[in-house]
């Protein structure tokens, strides 16, 4: 498999493959190259629906001028526990965070989320994630508030006041909640249109779809994230020397 950076011409046949309809595992077998380094290349150029080949070749182009030209820095890797191989760590770091933006979410968001989720203790503060990610304490905080607002990451202080960023390991179960509820509030607020445009109009009909759908979809989630949480959710046991041991609910 070849290395080094893409070319133009790679960026070109990316580019065809896109317009093709390709998917991404095709257009990286295509040019010899792993999958992740075509999903990265798209996802931060524009996506598949904005990438134009020239614009991300002269985008990389300045990306690299400016790492050159900037001052060098300590590197921010932090110390791998458990014998960890760092380069594995940042590959899978990479995908994570890929898969993430693939689903709708921002950048920055993404590589926090990754973060807080590849950290044993699952928890940062403000100042551990901007080193990080190399981005300024304000980013952080932004990003974090749309997190926060998914349900997938909460605040907690310390004794000394610092404020931590944190994901549970139910992280999964709160964003459905949230989903669940978001769902609810679409429902209702379709709904109030019914009376509004007339009972017995085809907008109205349209809107009592959409809040029966939302509906069932909503309480068909919450139900199974509820169901879910029970079965899979793992507590700490505590032992007769008071040692803490995984322990399953599932029995």
């Amino acid at each position: 498999m070849p290395g080094g950076r893409l070319t133009q011409q790679d960026r070109q046949q990316i580019a065809m493959g896109i317009a093709d309809g390709l998917a991404y595992a095709e257009i990286a077998r295509r040019l010899d190259r792993p999958t992740s380094t075509i999903t990265r290349e798209v996802m931060r150029n524009g996506g598949p629906t904005a990438y134009r080949a020239n614009l991300a070749h002269r985008a990389t182009e300045r990306r690299a001028h400016r790492r050159g030209s900037a001052v060098p820095r300590e590197p921010q890797a932090p110390e791998q526990a458990h014998g960890r191989d760092l380069e594995a760590v940042r590959e899978y770091e990479k995908v994570f965070t890929t898969l993430l933006m693939q689903q709708g979410m921002p950048n920055l968001m993404a590589r926090l989320l990754t973060c807080l989720f590849t950290t044993d203790a699952g928890s940062l503060t403000a100042s551990e994630l901007a080193q990080r990610l190399q981005v300024s304490p304000p980013s952080v905080s932004k990003a974090v508030a749309f997190l926060e607002s998914h349900g997938l990451v909460h605040r907690q202080r310390d004794g000394r006041r610092r404020e931590h960023y944190r994901v549970d390991d139910d992280v999964w179960y709160q964003s459905m909640i949230a989903a669940a509820r978001d769902n609810a509030q679409i429902a209702h607020t379709a709904r109030q249109g019914i009376d509004i445009l007339g009972p017995d109009t085809p907008a109205a009909a349209r809107l009592r779809n959409m809040a029966r759908f939302v509906e069932f979809v909503g309480e068909s989630i919450a139900r199974a994230a509820e169901q879910a949480r029970e079965l899979f959710f793992t507590q700490p046991a505590t032992t007769a020397d008071d040692t803490a041991t995984p322990r399953s609910d599932r029995g």
